[in-house]
């Protein structure tokens, strides 16, 4: 794609971050990362991971105590569904822990 699409195209996406306090930071990452990999494209490595669905992108980072999740979609019902999505799922494989992702941005 060349530079000046993907440039308005980042203009145009609607982003929003969760930072969710944990002791396991990397191990929810990647259990994210599993779980959505058997029907889209997902990657990780030591402390950072990538999920890529049709309709947007999470970004996720393991510090020492919080897992960031970056959402990004092209429009506003997307990017509710990104959010809606990703924190689902992590709060639920959280549950024990109490996890609760609350979005800003």
């Amino acid at each position: 794609m060349p530079r000046r699409l993907r440039t308005l195209r980042a203009m145009t996406e609607i982003t929003s971050r969760a930072e969710v306090a944990t002791d396991k930071p990397v191990a929810y990452m990647r259990q994210l990362c599993k779980h959505f990999g058997h029907k889209v494209d997902t990657g990780y490595g030591d402390d950072s991971g990538h999920i890529q669905f049709d309709f947007g992108r999470c970004e996720l980072h393991a510090s020492d105590a919080t897992l960031t999740l970056e959402v990004s979609a092209a429009d506003a019902d997307s990017h509710e569904r990104m959010e809606q999505v990703v924190g689902s799922h992590l709060e639920r494989f959280g549950r024990r822990d109490g996890l609760n992702v609350t979005w800003q941005g």
